[in-house]
């Protein structure tokens, strides 16, 4: 287990006194996926198969969509959104990007290099 979790996980800060911070990089992903969908022209994130059966019976995956590679202090996120109807897709993705790289600078301290958008969808508004 604690080699599963070093695996995943990133050491923030290093403190001989209080000790380590560390962020799993799940949490990187929630966060930028978290983000991404407070753009307004964004409809929701797109994810496999396995993750919208999950969702259909109540549980939600807050990384849907998002992959993120960290590297050192650097982060890759890749995401996948359902854009909706009417709105200009490079302005929402440049929006999306903007916004998922601050909000993960901001959370974390890590530096975001690379934000691709990959627009798996259209959907009519509600």
């Amino acid at each position: 287990m604690e080699k599963a979790l070093e695996k995943e996980a990133y050491v923030l800060r290093e403190d001989e006194d209080l000790g380590t911070v560390k962020i799993a990089d799940d949490v990187v992903a929630m966060i930028a996926g978290l983000a991404a969908t407070e753009v307004q022209g964004v409809s929701a994130m797109a994810g496999n198969i396995t993750n919208e059966l999950m969702s259909r019976v109540g549980v939600k995956n807050l990384a849907k969509g998002v992959k993120v590679e960290v590297i050192g202090k650097r982060v890759k996120a890749e995401l996948a959104l359902i854009v909706e109807y009417g709105y200009n897709i490079p302005v929402v993705s440049q929006k999306v990007q903007e916004k998922v790289k601050s909000t993960v600078e901001n959370m974390t301290g890590l530096e975001v290099s690379d934000v691709d958008i990959r627009i798996s969808g259209v959907t009519m508004q509600k």
